[in-house]
């Protein structure tokens, strides 16, 4: 068993003459003092044949970005005591980036989607003080990008000139402690345009951040289109402005993927579901039940009848339609806040019940295996919230990923299951809008 850790944020505190741009900090990092500054005609060269197109655009933006980000140094007169160094500097005029392998490289995006614990994201970056070329070698074109953000990182501006004052600089295979490093936007309680979730995704990729866990769906809202299913977001949404065509989401996919970025998209089930009522309310139980809080940990109540074998079929549908749009290796099936009172009211699911002759963990343990089923016939690996291991009864693949969110207590026990997992404790970083 691998563990896996879900980042959201983090902060170090350092003194102000050791403060720089760095995030995250590079393992086995050296650092010298010398100025050094590029060149008016700086250029990266790719030293390989047939670089993917997005290695090339990433390239292009390296380039854009050393040009235009503006950062000054984060000390007392932002830089204006480096002016006299900076102008007697040597020149870097360019970097040579290069692959350890042979084969024909695979894209970024190609690469930011191989399963979990395979990817390589490893590179090595040196940046002479003398003026000679600086060059960046990796084994992947996803560990190149990697070693690229790292680049732009060292770089400062002052009064148009862009320097560094720690050169030589010397990374050798910088690696990730961890091989997920995620971020999860809840786009149903409220709802993020495109433009917002591609800026979003430019701020993970400058500091590492290889999973979006993208919340899409939940009771308050249903603004994923569905081809299969187009009355969900049609009735489900909030407005008729407010849904994610087919169109944006392999946009947005295909923004991700060039940045090192696989997409998680989750459909909480059978809990968080009050929106699919909007359509087809004869899959919810206790839809808009009051008071809310006897069905639900948060309004609208509403939860899939999952003794419904009608239910089943249609919510595995669902996944199925979904997953099989989306390039990532892994799907979020949700499982969290399951509401048992919602069902013991519910007059169907107890007849349902009685009609098979399954309790409501046999129900749902079935519900659970229709729905991974489906994400197995398209090779993928189920996603679940930690409830699916701490508080039901539920038989789930050996290979299921599970996400620890309620507290940080609560991981030792789910690895003890020797499941894989995510650890995103609410109790470090839950932020609410």
């Amino acid at each position: 068993m691998f563990k896996l850790a879900f980042l959201y944020l983090g902060a170090a505190v350092l003194l102000p003459n050791s403060v720089f741009g760095l995030w995250p900090i590079p393992r086995n990092l050296q650092l010298g003092t010398t100025f050094l500054k590029l060149a008016s005609s700086f250029d990266v060269e790719i030293n390989f044949n047939d670089a993917p197109q997005d290695l090339l655009d990433a390239v292009n933006r390296t380039k854009v970005y050393l040009e235009t980000d503006g950062l000054r140094r984060l000390v007392v007169g932002r830089g204006q005591n480096d002016s006299t160094a900076i102008a007697q500097a040597l020149e870097l005029s360019h970097l040579t980036i290069s692959l350890s392998s042979t084969i024909a490289p695979r894209s970024i995006a190609e690469e930011a989607i191989l399963p979990l614990g395979t990817r390589s994201e490893s590179y090595s970056l040196s940046i002479p003080s003398d003026g000679s070329p600086a060059t960046l070698r990796a084994d992947s074109t996803l560990g190149l990008f990697r070693g690229l953000t790292t680049f732009t990182q060292l770089w400062y501006d002052f009064e148009g000139v862009t320097y560094t004052y720690q050169a030589p600089v010397k990374i050798v295979n910088d690696t990730p402690a961890f091989p997920y490093r995620g971020f999860m936007l809840d786009t149903a309680r409220n709802f993020f345009s495109v433009a917002d979730i591609e800026r979003t995704l430019d701020a993970m990729s400058w500091v590492k951040i290889n999973m979006f866990h993208w919340h899409v769906v939940d009771s308050q809202s249903f603004p994923l289109d569905i081809p299969r299913f187009p009355e969900l977001a049609a009735k489900g949404a909030y407005s008729s402005n407010e849904i994610y065509s087919a169109a944006d989401v392999n946009d947005i996919v295909s923004y991700a993927g060039a940045r090192g970025i696989d997409v998680l998209v989750e459909i909480d089930t059978p809990g968080h579901t009050a929106a699919i009522a909007d359509s087809h309310p004869e899959h919810i139980a206790c839809n808009q039940a009051s008071p809310w809080s006897q069905f639900a940990n948060e309004p609208p109540a509403g939860q899939l009848r999952l003794a419904s074998a009608a239910t089943t079929k249609f919510t595995t549908e669902l996944i199925y339609s979904i997953a099989k749009t989306v390039p990532s290796t892994l799907f979020g099936t949700g499982g969290d806040e399951l509401n048992t009172n919602c069902y013991t009211q519910d007059a169907q699911t107890q007849a349902d019940l009685s009609s098979s002759g399954r309790t409501l963990e046999q129900a749902l343990s079935l519900f659970v295996q229709s729905t991974h089923k489906s994400l197995a016939a398209l090779g993928k690996t189920p996603v679940v919230w930690e409830e699916m291991v701490l508080e039901h009864n539920v038989t789930l693949p050996e290979t299921a990923v599970v996400m620890v969110w309620i507290s940080s207590q609560h991981a030792a026990s789910v690895a003890a299951e020797n499941y894989h997992i995510v650890h995103a404790p609410s109790d470090y970083f839950y932020l609410v809008r």
